[in-house]
């Protein structure tokens, strides 16, 4: 019976022991566990930060870039701005060239023509029959006024600073003679030009009644060559 009850209290001492040691490992494998879980929240936390100042650096970044694009913006409206002020300047160069008649022109126009009046009375001025200078600044003044690009007489250009003045019979244009018939061509809107020459009371019932002849007809083409240099007024 001792040696029995020597072999319970053994089996209870084994028994608490086992349990001590089971429980020992038990809290070691909790502390692991714990420790490991901390670690990883660590490195997530540190993830996390990573991934705010990176969102933080793109939002930067994208500001920025939209500055850019606004700069870029401006720059091309800018140059779309001197592109279009160049082609306005070169195409009034043009038209400046034309006008002075350094370029030759060809277009639609009316085609204006005055003569001498082939009958004068026997107790009349026969000056008062012939065309003047005075007529033919009328035609082209009302010409120009109604928007014509280019002017000739008898195919001589003219331009701002040409001087027309009449000798006789013959008109004297830019240092170049003329005689009657004058042709005076005119490159523009026909309908215009032609309703605004031939308007009642207008130039040309101004010339009728000055005893001159008059003939106006529209033109589906007109060429003008450039003028010279010499035959441009100094």
């Amino acid at each position: 019976m001792k040696f029995k009850g020597k072999y319970i209290l053994l089996s209870m001492v084994m028994l608490v022991l086992g349990y001590l040691i089971a429980f020992s490992y038990q809290l070691t494998n909790e502390g692991s566990k714990g420790s490991i879980s901390a670690e990883k929240w660590n490195k997530e936390y540190e993830s996390r930060q990573l991934l705010v100042e990176q969102e933080e650096k793109n939002l930067e970044l994208g500001e920025e870039l939209h500055k850019k694009q606004q700069s870029v913006q401006k720059l091309e409206e800018n140059l779309k701005k001197d592109k279009q002020a160049s082609s306005g300047m070169v195409e009034e160069i043009e038209e400046l060239r034309m006008y002075v008649g350094e370029i030759g022109v060809k277009g639609e126009g009316v085609q204006i023509t005055l003569e001498d009046s082939s009958y004068v009375p026997a107790d009349e001025n026969a000056n008062n029959y012939i065309v003047h200078e005075s007529h033919i600044f009328k035609v082209i003044n009302e010409l120009l006024i109604s928007g014509a690009s280019a002017v000739s007489i008898n195919g001589q250009r003219i331009s701002a600073d040409s001087y027309i003045y009449c000798n006789g019979p013959v008109v004297t244009v830019d240092g170049n003679q003329f005689p009657a018939p004058f042709v005076i061509s005119a490159i523009g809107d026909p309908d215009t030009m032609l309703a605004a020459f031939t308007i009642s009371g207008g130039i040309s019932d101004q010339l009728v009644y000055d005893n001159i002849v008059v003939k106006s007809e529209k033109k589906s083409e007109i060429t003008m060559k450039p003028m010279l240099q010499g035959e441009r007024a100094s």
